[in-house]
């Protein structure tokens, strides 16, 4: 029997172990790889090729959601299931409009994770049943369109503005993304122009609200 080849984003090593362990326990699933940023998951997906890669949505250096965008553009028959906190109907609708193949809460049961692995391996899609506004798990009525914003930012823009939302210095975000100090500077001016925001602290509070990272980061003081 073909195994379903799995790999698991997420930044908290015990959740990792957790995952990993409940899903050695299913005959049919494999998981190949770990990563504890969204970068190394786009990175190992490159390398590795999982079926399907079961991603956290707040991770460091680059979010889930982003992770995301870039593993469909390089790899499209890669299936991701995302995993959050979160039952905010506007995150679902975010990830599918970014091509995820499934949404599944965190207090979901170890059936419902296998669960939703095999379905979207199938070419299925899975939504948690518990998300205030879907009606089940089968999503042949998929959520509605998430409507990108005007000005929206490239790729490039959206790691700049996590980095820097983490409270990572230009010359740093500039290693981070193994760029020059002048090209970081340039992002930085371009997203800000884009989105009218022209401080750290209220970029900050923008990439909290928009899930980009956890709201327990913590606020330059300015």
């Amino acid at each position: 029997m073909k195994r379903i080849t799995v790999l698991l984003a997420e930044d908290h090593l015990i959740v990792r172990e957790g995952l990993r362990s409940l899903l050695n326990h299913e005959e049919d699933i494999e998981v190949i790889g770990e990563a504890g940023s969204g970068r190394q998951a786009v990175q190992l997906t490159r390398k590795l090729r999982p079926a399907v890669v079961v991603m956290d949505i707040a991770m460091p250096l680059l979010n889930g959601l982003e992770a995301t965008r870039q593993i469909r553009k390089i790899f499209p028959d890669a299936k991701v299931l995302i995993l959050s906190a979160h039952s905010d109907i506007a995150y679902v609708r975010q990830v599918a409009t970014l091509g995820a193949a499934g949404f599944l809460l965190k207090q979901t049961s170890s059936h419902d994770l296998a669960t939703a692995i095999r379905e979207i391996h199938k070419g299925n899609k899975f939504f948690s049943p518990a998300i205030p506004g879907l009606k089940g798990r089968k999503t042949s009525n998929d959520p509605e369109p998430f409507t990108k914003k005007k000005n929206h930012l490239s790729s490039r823009e959206m790691e700049v503005l996590q980095l820097i939302a983490e409270g990572k210095p230009n010359k740093q975000v500039a290693a981070e993304l193994g760029v020059s100090f002048k090209t970081v500077d340039k992002h930085r001016q371009h997203l800000m122009s884009k989105l009218n925001i022209h401080d750290i602290a209220s970029l900050t509070r923008f990439a909290i609200a928009e899930g980009i990272i956890e709201s327990t980061a913590r606020l330059p003081i300015r």
